[in-house]
């Protein structure tokens, strides 16, 4: 942890919603003037996406039906660790790009599903932004959780977070049902040993709950919308968090233990809003005191 150079980690599995998260934080940042180094989980992929199929078809036929993205094998967790080490000692460090679709990959000239070259992050940002896979893991090698500043968890119930990663990867990536099904399957054990014991150390943890019937999401037609969820909130410290304010600023919202809030789904992202722009304030007034700004 750093108060010259804050980090700020984002964390959840594939399909559980990271990306509205990291949509809040922009918000936040482009209001308050803040200059965030803004880094994908994915680049830290250990194989593109061709050496990643060959090296699956290779553990398939060896019997291993459970190799996947989630594991510490096809991650770079030392070096996800050396850029959280380094920013917050000197605020710099080196990333990449992994360039999901043609769109990304064109400016680049390379293939969709490969990396790009790494690089030393942009000079003089005021914090490090990461939103991935691993923000927050803990290995017998390894410990990530122990650098950033804050960690956010975001872990939908398990069959919407199932629905969500179908639709997106059926609408958005082509492929069948019965591939996606395949995956979920072939990632559940690292799934259990290195996504979720993430949300033992997360700070704060938004879980989104459906509010109509989920029970088989392998046929389920569309994602459940924001109106027909709601959202928990729990935080690990409530200690400094004005539930008060929370509950008069958000409509329908009600606490369910003493460190959690329950919002209604559609007022998921204004709840983000007021919980962490407060946070990103004490971060750069402790940046500013350390280094004699303030």
């Amino acid at each position: 942890m750093s108060e010259r150079h804050p980090i700020i980690a984002i964390t959840g599995s594939s399909g559980a919603g990271t990306s509205t998260v990291t949509r809040t934080f922009a918000n936040i940042f482009r209001r308050e003037g803040v200059k965030a180094a803004i880094v994908e989980g994915d680049s830290f992929h250990r194989y593109d996406r061709l050496e990643m199929k060959r090296r699956a078809a290779e553990a398939e036929q060896q019997g291993n039906e459970h190799f996947s993205h989630f594991s510490a094998e096809n991650n770079l967790f030392g070096e996800i660790e050396n850029l959280f080490r380094s920013y917050g000692q000197s605020g710099k460090g080196q990333a990449r790009k992994y360039l999901h679709n043609a769109q990304e990959a064109a400016p680049y000239q390379q293939e969709p599903g490969t990396f790009t070259a790494w690089e030393d992050l942009e000079a003089d940002t005021d914090m490090l932004f990461y939103e991935g896979l691993h923000g927050a893991v803990v290995t017998p090698e390894h410990n990530i959780a122990q650098h950033p500043d804050l960690r956010v968890g975001v872990v939908p119930v398990i069959n919407l977070e199932w629905i969500q990663k179908l639709w997106r990867d059926k609408h958005q990536r082509g492929y069948s049902t019965e591939a996606v099904t395949d995956t979920i399957l072939r990632r559940m054990p690292d799934y259990v040993n290195f996504i979720v014991p993430q949300f033992e150390h997360t700070h704060v943890n938004f879980q989104r709950v459906p509010m109509v019937d989920t029970s088989n999401p392998f046929v389920a037609r569309d994602i459940p919308s924001a109106d027909e969820s709601v959202v928990v909130i729990r935080f690990a410290n409530p200690k400094g968090i004005d539930f008060q304010y929370l509950l008069n600023m958000i409509n329908g919202s009600w606490m369910s233990r003493a460190n959690t809030i329950v919002v209604p789904g559609g007022k998921m992202e204004l709840a983000m809003q007021l919980i962490f722009t407060p946070f990103v304030w004490r971060m750069m007034e402790r940046k500013k005191r350390a280094m004699g700004l303030a």
